[in-house]
């Protein structure tokens, strides 16, 4: 058995790791765990009732987060000529053609981001196996795709992320910072979850939100009630 340090096992002991908390029980027990040396990213696991081998039971999209992930995303547009300029003065990080493509695949990858303009496509569609496994690869239904660049670049910047269900039916995705205040990180986990519930696919069956789990980079997991899917600032329940 993996030995844990102090400070985990000083977490584990604020609360009954077999309980189900309301999100506002779980995000204060997130808070009061021992803080590490840096500031870390809090996370939404959900473990759903999908198939994703399945073309019509796949979960993805996009979310806005309210107050954003607490990170400085850096975003990089492949476009040219006046879409590039227009990528720039909207704040993309780096912005480039054909020879940042050809700089991903010497194994550069010093961002977080990607758009791209649909007339590059064809070029870096050539790049999905490295981009892929990265969740890097542009998408039109994520709107990463697009001729606007500038609504795109922002987006991202003020806390759009995008997500999809693994092979097991597993999804991840960030809430903000510990740093963060409780009613933020509730507010990001209130429209990460209406997101997740609204991308239901209808050939689902059973129950959809099989469990849901909160936790910080280096800390545990606290289990959360995923009967609680409205009214997240207060009590009220319904079954999903």
């Amino acid at each position: 058995m993996k030995k844990r340090s102090k400070r985990y096992r000083e977490a584990l002991s604020l609360y009954d790791r077999q309980k189900l908390y309301h999100p506002r029980e779980a995000v204060e027990i997130i808070k009061r765990m021992p803080s590490s040396r840096f500031d870390e990213t809090v996370e939404v696991a959900f473990r759903l009732g999908v198939d994703p081998r399945k073309a019509d039971q796949m979960v993805r999209g996009t979310v806005n987060l309210p107050h954003g992930t607490g990170k400085d995303v850096r975003v990089l547009v492949i476009a040219q000529g006046d879409k590039a300029r227009e990528a720039e003065a909207a704040g993309a990080d780096i912005v480039g053609g054909p020879e940042l493509l050809e700089r991903i695949k010497e194994g550069w990858f010093e961002f977080d981001a990607m758009v791209a303009t649909p007339d590059m496509m064809s070029q870096v569609g050539k790049l999905g196996k490295l981009l892929g496994p990265r969740g890097l690869m542009p998408n039109p239904k994520a709107g990463t795709v697009t001729f606007d660049v500038e609504k795109a670049v922002k987006d991202i910047k003020a806390g759009k992320v995008e997500y999809r269900v693994d092979r097991q039916g597993n999804l991840h995705l960030v809430l903000g910072k510990k740093s963060f205040d409780e009613r933020k990180l509730l507010e990001n986990y209130a429209a990460v979850l209406e997101e997740v519930i609204r991308a239901k696919p209808a050939a689902a069956k059973g129950r959809y939100l099989k469990s849901i789990t909160l936790s910080t980079s280096m800390g545990p997991g606290v289990k959360v009630d995923p009967a609680v899917v409205r009214d997240i600032l207060g009590e009220e329940k319904v079954a999903v």
